[in-house]
């Protein structure tokens, strides 16, 4: 993908991913987190984001930031799900957001970049108890997607 995005800080083999969003409320620390929910085939992977708390050092994937970075914030996200794809295969990545407007944040980005991602990912959405093929204009509550 060529949309501008936030350099990473990689860690953990690949699986964390630190960067800094910048914008009006300052530079705010974000981090994204895969972590395996499956040890048999198929492989699936959890995809933890949001802001790292100052008083923890954890994920907080509940503060609102609204630092008017939205799109880089999302692409650098994105990048990350490839960076990860290409070092630990082609495994699935569960995302869902926090909360429901969350989850359809995450559902624009993955509809305004679909042209982009659908070359290379196959995105499924998960609605009314059952997965289906990612299409525009859908409602989904979460998303898998793995490489073609």
């Amino acid at each position: 993908m060529n949309l501008k995005s936030y350099p990473c800080l990689i860690k953990n083999d690949y699986l964390d991913y630190e960067f800094y969003s910048e914008g009006p409320n300052g530079r705010i620390k974000k981090a994204v987190r895969f972590t395996r929910m499956t040890h048999e085939e198929p492989i699936f992977y959890n995809l933890g984001f949001g802001d790292v708390s100052q008083e923890t050092d954890l994920i907080d994937d509940n503060i609102v930031s609204n630092n008017d970075d939205r799109d880089i914030v999302l692409a650098t996200v994105a990048k990350t799900v490839i960076d990860f794809t290409n070092i630990h295969g082609n495994h699935y990545v569960f995302a869902t957001g926090s909360t429901s407007s969350r989850t359809r944040l995450y559902q624009m980005g993955i509809s305004g970049l679909w042209e982009e991602i659908s070359k290379d990912f196959k995105v499924l959405g998960f609605v009314k108890g059952d997965w289906q093929p990612f299409q525009k204009n859908v409602n989904y509550e979460a998303f898998l997607v793995k490489r073609k």
